[in-house]
């Protein structure tokens, strides 16, 4: 299976650099930039173009071809495919390249690119080979082919010096591909020996307008950040190792030891990576004959929402009035970074709303009651509302919710076209810092094959991403 080649758009729709072709005429590239650039103006939001564009061939002896896109920071890329080629495994490739120019720019975006040009098509040539297979996709090993760009490397180009002989001849490794391990490279070295995990879980949950979910997953991966010296043999273990399911590994994961004892046996690469990407399954939502039609959603009803929301919405000919009453179910922790959205519809005027932290809080699951003084919302607390024109969205924002406080937006706004139209959903995204739904924890983790003891940090982290629909 192969791609075609990768195209590179800035956000006017205009190349900032591609792969090469080879195997297509040099009108094939630039009828998927033309196909991308059609789709674009007839889509009312970005978000709205189909990430599959259907492209027709230049003449009747060509085949039809489909062009794979995603967006990056103000750039857009694009995967031609052809034949029978799958377009998730273009979508694959694609999230690897940008993973790789993150890895190497840190943000990636269209005066990124240019300035660092050579550096971005030196990529491009080492991770696609001419036929279109993926060919060298680990950063452990691309950093010893195309040397990350620093202020040194410019000015030894400029001086007219072999940075890339130079750097390999004096690290002792013996050059590109001389480790006998793919994902690390030789010789690495550092003064201080450190290693990081930080568990990172998402839940993703559509509730109705009771409050009930009806889906509700979570999922996890485990990132890692490793500066060790040497080889080092890394065994990580876990006190509830059975509440991970669906499990997808990075190669140096020794599947047999997981297998056998649900532990991670590996040697880690060199800098960061993902050691694990995994499904939260709690142990009472494990299928059985009695409760395999209950469980068909993911075990929703045994993964509780960190929080609980109450609405009120009045539509009449050309107006809407609501109120959005939101409280946290958490009594330790902090939600941080919370962002509600709601679609209004086009031609949206006279909007106003009054947002707060409210002076009470109501309880019980989903929608739950009112409570004393929810309609009451008190000033300077940091709430904030805005309306964005591209998207016709409102977006409330609350920065954070302490343990158990309950906040509230109330407005209105009318249509100048009719009877308003919003969207009978909520998006509601939020983080909360040092806490896993999964209450996945590390039992210890030892580094052998080295003489060094190395200093090793873990810490948890969560994010939401909810529909709540009224």
């Amino acid at each position: 299976m192969a791609i075609d080649g990768l195209i590179i758009l800035d956000n006017t729709g205009r190349p900032i650099i591609q792969s090469g072709f080879r195997s297509v005429s040099s009108a094939y590239p630039l009828l998927h930039i033309d196909a991308y650039n059609n789709a674009a103006p007839k889509a009312q939001r970005p978000g709205d173009i189909d990430p599959v564009i259907y492209v027709p061939p230049y003449n009747a002896v060509d085949t039809p071809s489909a062009c794979c896109h995603i967006p990056c920071g103000d750039i857009r890329i694009l995967c031609p495919v052809s034949g029978d080629v799958d377009p998730l495994f273009a979508f694959a490739f694609i999230q690897t390249f940008v993973d790789i120019l993150q890895e190497y720019f840190g943000t990636v975006s269209a005066a990124t690119l240019k300035d660092n040009f050579d550096v971005v098509y030196q990529l491009l040539e080492e991770t696609l080979d001419s036929g279109g297979h993926p060919l060298t996709t680990s950063c452990n090993a691309l950093r010893d082919i195309v040397l990350p760009p620093s202020l040194l490397s410019k000015l030894l180009s400029v001086a007219g010096a072999n940075i890339n002989s130079t750097i390999n001849s004096s690290s002792g490794g013996g050059g590109p591909f001389a480790s006998p391990i793919p994902w690390r490279r030789a010789g690495v070295r550092y003064a201080s020996n450190e290693i990081y995990f930080d568990m990172v879980e998402e839940i993703k949950a559509v509730v109705n307008k009771s409050g009930t979910p009806l889906s509700c997953n979570v999922w996890g991966k485990i990132e890692s950040n490793s500066k060790l010296s040497g080889t080092p043999d890394c065994l990580l273990t876990f006190t509830n190792a059975h509440v991970l399911t669906d499990c997808a590994f990075h190669p140096c994961v020794r599947l047999q030891r997981w297998t056998r004892d649900k532990s991670l046996s590996f040697v880690p690469p060199d800098g960061k990576f993902t050691l694990l990407e995994y499904r939260y399954q709690p142990a009472s939502a494990v299928p059985s004959a009695s409760s395999a039609l209950q469980n068909t959603t993911g075990g929703k009803d045994n993964i509780p929402l960190p929080i609980a929301l109450k609405t009120s919405v009045e539509l009449s000919d050309n107006t809407c009035s609501f109120e959005f009453t939101l409280t946290s179910r958490l009594s330790t922790r902090a939600i941080e970074n919370l962002v509600v959205e709601m679609y209004l519809g086009a031609h949206v005027g006279g909007l106003k709303c009054v947002a707060g932290r409210a002076t009470g809080g109501f309880g019980g699951s989903g929608g739950g009651g009112r409570g004393r003084g929810a309609d009451m919302p008190l000033a300077g607390t940091g709430a904030s509302w805005a309306f964005d024109p591209k998207k016709q969205a409102l977006r409330w924002e609350v920065p954070s919710v302490p343990p158990s406080t309950t906040w509230s937006l109330r407005g209105s706004f009318n249509s100048q076209s009719g009877a308003p139209r919003p969207a009978h959903a909520l998006q509601i995204r939020f983080e909360i810092a040092t806490y896993t739904f999964s209450a996945l924890k590390v039992e210890s983790l030892k580094v052998t094959g080295e003489a060094y003891k190395p200093y090793k940090g873990v810490r948890g982290r969560s994010l939401g991403n909810i529909e709540w629909r009224w």
